[in-house]
């Protein structure tokens, strides 16, 4: 995990405008934003994807930086005033908070435009893939993916849902960009086993699904100065979550079970799923 995220933070530094580059107050926000914070889950699980499948490290980094970025741009957006309205995010002032929203709006306009950039210059023999790859992004990023669940959860404050109507958001907010992140990173390899790509789909929507389970039971135990985000907003904006639909325990359950289904996926990939299987478990057993 250290070395891919060294190797992730460099493609990344890489990627981003320098910031004495016009406009430069933009530039350094969105430095600001994504440079020196997160576990960089999703290009892990991008370089994870791709070690399955035998992709280059060349074509992994674009991915892994890629899905950073569309990440990013959504927690800037996300903690904007007419949204979550937060002002910590990974330890540190969110970008609104720091700079201004007028600014924050436009680092996250930015570096989603970068993202789809930065995905284009991966380097394949066939074309066909990398634009199948270019729409698999556009997908999970846009209204039938995360933009779309966080819609969904926006109009969800206050009321209770069925436990079949909070996947379908979550499944959609986070979990899309997590199950792009491990396909992205399989395209750039020999994935065109339809059987092992599906097994990979169903590793990802468990595992993104898990990681949100998590989440809410992170938020409802953990402290402000261990989450590096401000700990109990889902409480105390009376948002409808895994803890206040099942409990704690049951919602520690119940991530357990995606576990044991998404590890159970992997055995059609022939040994190459290790990866996996260990950023699985560290997601799902993760306290900080």
């Amino acid at each position: 995990m250290q070395a891919r995220q060294a190797r992730i933070e460099s493609a990344l530094d890489r990627v981003l405008p320098a910031a004495d580059i016009a406009p430069q107050r933009l530039h350094e926000a969105m430095r600001y934003a994504v440079l020196g914070g997160g576990k960089r889950i999703r290009p892990l699980l991008a370089y994870a994807g791709g070690e399955a499948t035998g992709a280059p490290f060349e074509a992994a980094d674009r991915v892994g930086a890629a899905v950073e970025l569309i990440h990013v741009y959504s927690l800037v957006h996300d903690d904007l005033p007419c949204m979550d309205d937060d002002v910590l995010r990974r330890g540190k002032p969110t970008v609104h908070v720091q700079y201004d929203e007028a600014t924050a709006l436009l680092v996250g306009d930015s570096l989603q435009s970068l993202a789809f950039g930065v995905l284009a210059g991966v380097s394949l023999p066939d074309a066909a893939v990398l634009v199948d790859m270019l729409a698999r992004l556009a997908t999970a990023a846009g209204s039938r993916g995360m933009a779309g669940g966080q819609a969904v959860d926006l109009d969800s404050l206050g009321k209770p849902l069925s436990l079949p109507e909070l996947e379908f958001m979550h499944v959609h907010k986070t979990g899309a960009l997590i199950r792009a992140s491990v396909l992205l990173g399989a395209q750039c390899g020999t994935a065109s086993d339809p059987a092992r790509l599906e097994a990979l789909d169903r590793y990802a929507k468990c595992i993104g699904l898990a990681f949100q389970v998590v989440d809410d039971v992170l938020d409802a135990t953990a402290s402000t100065a261990t989450l590096g985000k401000t700990a109990g907003k889902d409480a105390d904006a009376n948002k409808p979550t895994y803890v206040s639909v099942l409990g704690v325990e049951a919602a520690r359950r119940f991530a357990g079970e995606l576990l044991d289904e998404a590890l159970g996926s992997l055995d059609k990939l022939d040994g190459q799923g290790e990866r996996l299987a260990q950023l699985g478990r560290f997601i799902v057993t993760r306290e900080f």
